[in-house]
């Protein structure tokens, strides 16, 4: 298609109609035949015309600007018959593009283009082909280059601009048009406009998509500031707006939130001071968590019933055991002679019947109570063995005399109150014996000592100045040279009987210093799956378990208990079970007696030690009183040979002790008492099982029957 020249004559007076509108200018035909695409009829409105400064234009022609206040006229409609015609063509000049950034130079240009031709007035001339339109970027504008280019005469030629923004707003084809303004007195004036910037770029503050999300306000949708009157907002439902928006919604008619519809007014909003606020979904991490909370729950069901079932396990496969040897017994006694089929069942030994009641269970009975105190302040209990005496702490019955805290004997075989025998100056807390029968008593008090008493002599004969008060002590039943202190701090002090100077170590605690209530000492063992020993130390924020590595080396291990109320823990050495007790709180409102299995992780890298921990077994609920600190029992029950295990614990909501089965967790017995019982101490004498309870002021036995 050969190029099209497009001529409009600016100079002269425009066709007006008769109610004053402009008539379309009409651009006729070149003549030629060949190649024509019409479009008859159709009206094309050219866009607004770019405005030129008329100061500039005025100063390039050298006269006087004149300012113009009345709005520009509406500009001509062209219909644009496009058609083939031979004739020279207009190259474009080969001066290098104006840029956007230097107007003054266009401006200076364009007077002395235009007025190129003075026959034809003011006029602008076109070469355009339709190879240059499908090349050329929809709606860039075209600029006029310096006469220079052209040559004098010659007709200017347009080049592109090359600002982004005015080549997205041009139209398809250029046609650069000069209009006049008419009036009777006012001069004409030329005037050339630019090209309108572009539309389509967004406004500042609108919401472009995710990069916007949040930062609009849903009123006025402009972005919201972080200072001023537009500064982010909320009200009680959440949603944000500005601070004016929401402001003057709440003011008018509205008492709702525009979003939500929620009833709101002007005192809930509420200013938040945010440069950006961003919302992160974590729904599917919660969601994570809520199933391994769920998973852990389970697991840890799981290994609480896995435990009972090992414990059931346990208590069956030894009364299997029973049975086989009752049977074999059986077996030998039918072998003998004079026992016979016909012979009848109630003929069978007395021992072996003997053997069978005591098999199938048994309960305690009733058997004294002794009076310890009358004053009161009993504390603790402990059994002496190799002496057959139980021993009870108490304040002096002399005080003015003997001043202090002691123990009083009462024999195991009597059942009666022997000697008081002066120790402390303060309250006893703790009493305990070890396995060899040398009959000394270890003792801790209040009084910041810990001491060894002969009960052969009745005289102490060692004392350790601790510094702080004593709550608690043990000894280490692996090696009978040393004993442990739990002190108030959360320290436990390590003492060697054969160093009187001080203590040979110190086990800081790794938490909280609460004071130390219980200490236990798990012996070692050739158990699989709890072989270590070590100090079970029980305090008022949990447990820990101090793993003996050597003679001087201890690891911590601390225990999964519940956080704070725990008031005692106590270890079965044989069985490998420890039982802990909880006052009654928020959670669970009466007192719990839970008893642990010890475990041992197994060891997964030869770097790292193995991990000791405890899973609960059983749960025992008592009344919903704990005052005091009391201690606890967990020991072999005497029926069924020593193989169950049964759990004692104080109800001081009932004044009684509360006796329960561990394999099945029934409450075989509650056994009462006229003041809250403090102390447990189960023991033996000549093959006879019994239960002695304390309080404050007594002393109650009960044998097992």
């Amino acid at each position: 298609m050969e190029e099209m020249e497009v001529d409009v004559l600016l100079g002269g007076t425009e066709t007006v109609g008769e109610n004053g509108a402009q008539l379309a200018i009409q651009i006729s035909d070149s003549g030629s035949s060949t190649d024509v695409e019409e479009n008859e009829g159709a009206e094309v409105e050219a866009p607004d015309p770019p405005r030129l400064l008329m100061s500039a234009w005025a100063f390039s022609q050298g006269m006087e600007p004149v300012r113009r206040t009345a709005p520009a006229p509406t500009p001509p409609r062209v219909v644009r018959r496009r058609a083939g015609r031979s004739g020279p063509r207009l190259r474009p000049s080969t001066q290098p593009t104006l840029s956007h950034t230097r107007p003054l130079d266009f401006l200076l240009r364009v007077p002395a283009a235009v007025a190129a031709e003075p026959g034809l007035g003011n006029a602008l001339v076109v070469s355009e082909s339709e190879d240059e339109d499908e090349a050329s970027a929809p709606g860039s504008p075209l600029l006029p280059a310096s006469p220079a280019d052209t040559g004098p005469g010659g007709p200017a030629a347009l080049m592109p601009l090359q600002d982004p923004a005015a080549a997205a707003a041009a139209a398809d084809h250029f046609v650069a048009v000069e209009t006049e303004r008419t009036g009777p007195t006012a001069p004409q004036q030329p005037e050339l406009a630019l090209a309108p910037a572009a539309q389509n770029v967004a406004p500042a503050g609108v919401d472009q998509g995710e990069d916007g999300e949040g930062e609009t306000c849903s009123i006025c949708f402009e972005s919201w500031t972080t200072a001023g009157e537009h500064r982010l907002a909320t009200l009680r439902c959440g949603h944000l707006f500005g601070f004016k928006c929401i402001d003057r919604w709440l003011r008018g008619a509205g008492s709702q939130c525009p979003q939500c519809n929620k009833k709101a007014k002007r005192s809930d909003i509420v200013r938040l001071y945010a440069r950006k606020l961003r919302a992160l979904d974590n729904s599917e991490q919660e969601g994570i968590k809520r199933m391994l909370q769920q998973e852990q729950e389970l697991r840890r069901k799981a290994e609480s019933e896995s435990a009972q079932c090992r414990l059931q396990l346990q208590v069956m496969t030894h009364e299997c055991g029973k049975l086989r040897k009752q049977i074999q017994e059986l077996k030998t006694l039918m072998a003998q002679p004079g026992c016979g089929p016909s012979q009848p069942s109630g003929a069978a030994p007395m021992g072996l019947s003997q053997r069978q009641d005591s098999a199938q269970g048994g309960q305690y009975a009733f058997a004294k109570a002794v009076l310890v105190s009358q004053t009161g302040g009993c504390r603790v209990l402990a059994y002496c063995e190799p002496l057959c005496c139980l021993l009870a702490s108490q304040p002096s019955p002399q005080a003015t005399l003997v001043p202090g805290y002691g123990v009083k004997k009462i024999s195991a075989v009597s059942l009666k109150a022997c000697q008081y025998v002066p120790i402390h100056a303060k309250q006893i807390r703790g009493l305990a014996f070890s396995k060899q029968p040398d009959s000394l008593l270890l003792s801790a008090a209040l009084d910041n000592t810990l001491k060894l008493t002969s009960l052969l002599t009745n005289t102490v004969v060692q004392t350790y100045n601790t510094g702080r008060p004593v709550w608690s002590c043990c000894w280490c039943l692996d090696n009978s040279n040393y004993v442990y202190a739990g002190l108030n701090n959360g320290s436990v002090l390590l003492y060697d009987t054969r160093d009187t100077s001080t203590h040979v170590q110190e086990l800081v605690p790794l938490g909280s210093r609460c004071p130390v209530t219980s200490v236990s000492y798990v012996p070692r063992a050739a158990s699989s799956s709890f072989p270590c020993g070590g100090l079970i130390a029980g305090s008022l924020a949990g447990g820990c378990f101090w793993e003996q590595v050597d003679e001087a080396a201890y690891r911590p291990h601390i225990l999964p208990l519940e956080t704070g109320g725990c008031t005692d823990i106590q270890v079965e050495p044989e069985s490998r079970h420890c039982l802990v007790t909880y006052r009654p709180g928020r959670s669970n409102p009466s007192l719990r007696c839970v008893l642990m299995e010890l475990s041992r992780a197994p060891q997964e890298d030869a770097a790292q030690p193995p991990a000791c921990s405890c899973q609960p077994v059983q749960s025992f609920s008592a009344g919903t009183s704990c005052k005091l600190l009391t201690k606890n029992a967990v020991f072999r029950s005497p029926a069924r040979g020593g193989r169950s295990t049964l759990v004692c614990a104080g109800d001081e909501a009932s004044n009684s002790t509360m006796v329960w089965d561990a394999g099945t967790g029934a409450l075989l017995q509650k056994l009462p008492a006229d003041l809250p019982v403090l102390d447990i101490c189960p023991f033996e004498v000549n093959q006879d099982s019994y239960l002695a309870s304390l309080t404050e002021k007594m002393l109650k036995v009960y044998k097992w029957e």
